[in-house]
């Protein structure tokens, strides 16, 4: 763990830990923060829209009791945003990575609004591949999974194996027939959306403008199709 100063308008680091995927770093940026994987950003406090796009738009149309799992933890918008829909009964989120679980009892409680401590959520300390491929769980209403940068743009190598083939049949077997998959990426993802196209029967992307940039996208998945053997 440490700290530094800077100078006037520079980051400030709140603190450096050995994460399950390399260097995890906190920044303060003014009144934001921002989490640095190996030297690579990865999100901020800031904005947020696509994050709560992602869930809104997994659970749009549901009635009735709804179960989330939320991969990635990150700075909290998703799943503050998942707890202010009334459709929402539990909400599962999956992080791997303790210290960003930690960071949410202290310098990032406002963003994810003390959700951890809501009864409605479960904060599961684990990779999301080796939870998908565990008996924990059962099956969800929607997936919405923000992790790394998207599919295309992955700063851990592992994490490319979640948006392959295997992965996404992983993520099939684990959605309820009225089931769906929502994914974030920080940029477009041609050949992912192809795959979702060979593994769901409804595919839709939804770009979402950013300050500057090309805009984000959320990818959306249902109905799917029988896995290749």
């Amino acid at each position: 763990m440490g700290s530094a100063a800077g100078t006037s308008g520079e980051p400030v680091v709140v603190e450096r830990a050995d994460g399950a995927g390399g260097e995890l770093v906190l920044r303060r940026a003014g009144d934001h923060y921002e989490i640095i994987s190996n030297g690579v950003f990865l999100m901020d406090t800031r904005g947020g829209a696509s994050e709560r796009l992602l869930v809104r738009a997994a659970a749009a149309g549901l009635d009735g009791p709804a179960r989330l799992l939320i991969g990635g933890l990150g700075v909290g918008f998703s799943l503050a945003e998942a707890l202010t829909l009334p459709s929402v009964a539990h909400v599962t989120v999956v992080e791997r990575e303790p210290k960003v679980i930690g960071w949410h009892a202290a310098e990032l409680r406002p963003w994810s609004r003390g959700a951890l401590d809501d009864p409605r959520v479960t904060v599961e300390h684990a990779d999301l591949l080796d939870y998908l491929a565990s008996p924990r769980g059962g099956r969800f209403d929607a997936l919405c999974l923000d992790i790394d940068n998207g599919p295309q743009w992955t700063v851990t190598p592992g994490n490319a194996r979640l948006y392959a083939a295997a992965g996404l049949d992983l993520l099939a077997r684990r959605l309820t027939p009225r089931g769906t998959l929502a994914v974030w990426s920080a940029n477009a993802a041609p050949a992912f959306e192809t795959l979702l196209r060979g593994r769901f029967s409804r595919v839709h992307a939804r770009p979402v403008p950013v300050p500057r940039g090309e805009p984000d996208v959320v990818y959306l998945a249902a109905g799917p199709r029988p896995a290749s053997p």
